[in-house]
C-alpha cells in the first residue's frame, strides 16, 4: 500500500506506479455547486478567481482551473456551496455498474485504514432510482476494495470524516467525485454565538456582493442580529479568505496535493488583507442577546475591533445619511410565530423615508409578502432562493 503521507510529501511530482488518471488531474475540471438563484455573481466570482471554461449546469458550474487557483476558489469563494473534484465518469444502469467502477479506484491514494469516510449521493432520471442505494454500493466498493488487500476495511463516519465521496448520477451517467472543500463553504468558522433564524453565510456575502459596497461610504445595518451581514461585508473589504478559519480542505486529501503551493497561496493572501478604518462599517440592534452575540462573532475575525455596533431600536437612531444600508428585518420565521409585522414594515419605511436621506437601503425579505407592506417604491428586486429561504433583495434610494 502506497503511505498517504509519501503521496502528500511529493507535492505534485508523479505517482511511480500506472494508474487511472482521474477527470480532475486529466482535465483540470471541477465542479462548483452553486444555488440557482446566483449563478450570475457566483459565475463572475469563480472567473475573477481564476476559472475558465465555465459550463452552466442545474445547480452548478463545471470550469477549469489551474492547481492554485483550484485552491484559491476554495479557500476566497463566499458564494459557492461546495467544490467537488472528478475522479471518474461513466454510463451507469444497474447497480454492479457503480460497484465494479467505483473498485477501479486506487483508494488507498486518498485513505488509510486507519482514516474514516462519507458519502453522499445524488440520483435523478435513472435506472437506479434511490440516493441511499447509490451511496451504499459505492461504500461496499471501498469496503470490498481494502479487505481484498488487507482483511481489514476503513469506517464510515458522516459526521466529521477524513474524506467526502460525493456520487451523482443523472440519465445514467455517474459521476464520483471527491469533496475538495471538505464540507460545505458557508460555514465560515467565525459564528460562535447565534441567533433565532440566522442568515446563512452565503446569503449574506450574496447581498453584500450585489450591493457592489466598495467601502467609499459607510455601511449600516440596523437589525444586524448575530453580525452575518456585517462579518461578510468585512471580510469581503478587508479582502480576507471566506475559509480563513477552516483547518482542513478535501483537497489536501488529493494525491496530487502540493502543500507547498498551498502555504504560498495563504501566506499572499495574508499580505494581500487591507484595514478597516473605524466607523466604515456599523450596526445596531434593539436586542442585548443579539449585540452580544454580534460582539462575540466579530471578536475573532481580522479588524473585527473596527466595527461599531450599539444596543438600540432603529426608531431610536437619529439618522443615517449618505450611507449603503443592509439588513434583514423580522419576519415570521425568525420572531418565532406569525407575527403581524404591518406596522413595523410601515414605521421602518417611514424611518427609512424620513432620517436616511442621500442613503441606499438594501433590505432582504424573508418573507417577500411584507414588501408591499414597507411604503417606499423599489428600484429592483431580486429573488434569492438560497439558504433554505425563498426571499427577495429589495433595493431603495433614499434621495
Amino acid at each position: 500500500m502506497v503511505k498517504k503521507t509519501i503521496l502528500k510529501k511529493g507535492e505534485g511530482q508523479k505517482r511511480k506506479q500506472a494508474k487511472l488518471e482521474y477527470i480532475y488531474e486529466k482535465d483540470s475540471q471541477y465542479f462548483a455547486q452553486i444555488s440557482e438563484s446566483i449563478k450570475d455573481i457566483a459565475i463572475k466570482e469563480l472567473k475573477s478567481l481564476g476559472a475558465y471554461d465555465l459550463n452552466p449546469v442545474f445547480r452548478g458550474v463545471w470550469f477549469k482551473a489551474l492547481q492554485k487557483d483550484f485552491y484559491r476558489i476554495n479557500y476566497f469563494s463566499r458564494l459557492i456551496s461546495r467544490v467537488l473534484a472528478p475522479l471518474v465518469s461513466f454510463e451507469c444502469r444497474e447497480k454492479n455498474d457503480l460497484y465494479k467502477m467505483a473498485k477501479t479506484i486506487r483508494w488507498e491514494e486518498f485513505l488509510t485504514l486507519d482514516d474514516t469516510f462519507s458519502i453522499s449521493a445524488n440520483v435523478s432520471e435513472s435506472d437506479i432510482t434511490h440516493s441511499n442505494f447509490a451511496g451504499l454500493k459505492v461504500k461496499d466498493a471501498i469496503a470490498d476494495y481494502f479487505r481484498d488487500r488487507t482483511n481489514k476495511r476503513p469506517n464510515v463516519d458522516a459526521g466529521d470524516p477524513f474524506l467526502m465521496i460525493n456520487v451523482h448520477i443523472h440519465k445514467n451517467r455517474a459521476t464520483l467525485s471527491i469533496d475538495a472543500s471538505g464540507g460545505p463553504l458557508h460555514k465560515r468558522g467565525y459564528r460562535e454565538e447565534s441567533v433565532s433564524a440566522p442568515m446563512q453565510e452565503t446569503v449574506a456575502a450574496s447581498i453584500i456582493k450585489l450591493s457592489e459596497w466598495d467601502g467609499s461610504v459607510p455601511l449600516y445595518d440596523p437589525m444586524c442580529g448575530s453580525g452575518t451581514l456585517l462579518c461578510e461585508a468585512l471580510m469581503a473589504y478587508c479582502r480576507i479568505p471566506a475559509q480563513v478559519f477552516r483547518k482542513t480542505f478535501g483537497f489536501e486529501r488529493l494525491p496530487d496535493f502540493n502543500a507547498r503551493l498551498w502555504e504560498e497561496i495563504k501566506t499572499e493572501a495574508t499580505n494581500h488583507m487591507r484595514p478597516l478604518e473605524k466607523g466604515q462599517i456599523c450596526g445596531s440592534d434593539v436586542s442585548e442577546h443579539s449585540v452580544n452575540a454580534v460582539k462575540t462573532n466579530i471578536m475573532g475575525l481580522h479588524f473585527g475591533n473596527q466595527i461599531q455596533i450599539e444596543q438600540m431600536d432603529f426608531e431610536d437612531i437619529k439618522s443615517i445619511e449618505n450611507s449603503m444600508i443592509i439588513t434583514n428585518p423580522p419576519y415570521g420565521i425568525r420572531m418565532g410565530k406569525d407575527t403581524n409585522l404591518n406596522k413595523f414594515y410601515d414605521s421602518l419605511g417611514q424611518f427609512f423615508k424620513n432620517r436616511c436621506k442621500g442613503s441606499t437601503a438594501f433590505v432582504y425579505f424573508g418573507e417577500p409578502k411584507y414588501i408591499k407592506k414597507l411604503p417606499l417604491s423599489p428600484s429592483w428586486k431580486r429573488p434569492l432562493k438560497i439558504g433554505g429561504l425563498d426571499g427577495k433583495l429589495v433595493k431603495y434610494e433614499l434621495y
